[in-house]
């Protein structure tokens, strides 16, 4: 009896161990190279704070009139689906890129989304940014776009006067229509959502007017809107892309400091009070600005073990 308790003991010990190496996650960072027409790049870590490259591209721009691929955004869906998302044109696309995978190496027909198609004068589609709505199990993404003459222009030309976009999808082959989804009354780009709870949202967003060019943060209870006004900047001028990781019960919130070709971070648990961890983290050189989303470590091993060197 004691014998066969033992083996029972044992395979228990077995399945408990395996499952808790299944459910291990590293996170992984979408990323691309100026000047953005070579293809999708990634970056991972096991802590979110030290990152390493994954050599080669994994998914080549073939849609746009410039054939770009910039600001990645990527989210996995409870069935293990990834969903990507780019710009794919630095003017005169009226939608972003849409690609799908379940294993990072392998993707879907790419798609342009036409989002603005009811508006012919817009310049541009910029940073689509994807996110997953759980509880009504939709797609949201968000962008910006400059249309001239739609907004109060300040001190920005017509032409580079953005304001935030959105639409929703489940399956993106049914678009919702395009709605504004965020003026804070200044051009404002590179939007990323946070969920922190039911009915508890925090936007990061860019005030792209000159000379601040710096990320701010808005509150609002549905990833929909009506947001806050934004907040006073919580970085220095001059840097883009934000994306944000949770670590604990830190948020690291990543972004592109393009003048000094560094990525830095700051970590916050609030999104009011902010420390500065850019000597803290480690980002390969050249790394631009995407997303950052959790994966099965298996979904790592396998793209290292068939990296592009």
């Amino acid at each position: 009896m004691n014998k066969y308790f033992n083996l029972l003991v044992v395979f228990c010990l077995f399945c408990i161990m395996t499952s808790c190496q299944k459910e291990k996650e590293y996170y992984v960072f979408t990323s691309f190279h100026e000047p953005a027409n070579e293809g999708l790049r990634y970056l991972y870590s096991e802590d979110g704070i030290h990152w390493d490259s994954i050599s080669g591209t994994w998914l080549k721009p073939e849609i746009g009139k410039q054939q770009l691929m910039r600001d990645p955004s990527m989210v996995r869906t409870p069935d293990g689906t990834f969903h990507l998302v780019w710009t794919t044109s630095w003017k005169g696309d009226l939608g972003f890129g849409y690609a799908s995978s379940k294993d990072l190496i392998h993707w879907s027909e790419q798609k342009m989304i036409p989002v603005m198609e009811h508006e012919p004068t817009t310049v541009n589609v910029w940073a689509p940014e994807i996110f997953y709505d759980d509880e009504k199990e939709q797609f949201m993404v968000v962008w910006a776009s400059c249309v001239p003459g739609r907004f109060a222009r300040g001190i920005e030309e017509e032409d580079n006067n953005h304001r935030l976009y959105y639409i929703t999808t489940k399956d993106f082959k049914t678009i919702s229509e395009a709605k504004v989804l965020y003026d804070p009354g200044f051009s404002s780009i590179d939007a990323t959502i946070v969920k922190r709870a039911s009915k508890d949202y925090v936007m990061v967003l860019k005030d792209n007017t000159r000379p601040n060019r710096d990320l701010k943060i808005a509150f609002a209870s549905s990833p929909y809107g009506p947001y806050s006004p934004a907040s006073k900047a919580f970085t220095q001028p001059f840097v883009e892309g934000p994306t944000v990781e949770k670590v604990g019960e830190d948020y690291l919130i990543y972004f592109d400091v393009y003048k000094k070709k560094i990525y830095g971070a700051v970590k916050t648990r609030d999104f009011i009070n902010f420390t500065n961890e850019t000597k803290v983290v480690k980002v390969p050189e050249g790394h631009k600005h995407g997303t950052i989303c959790k994966v099965p470590k298996f979904v790592i091993e396998n793209l290292i073990k068939n990296q592009k060197k």
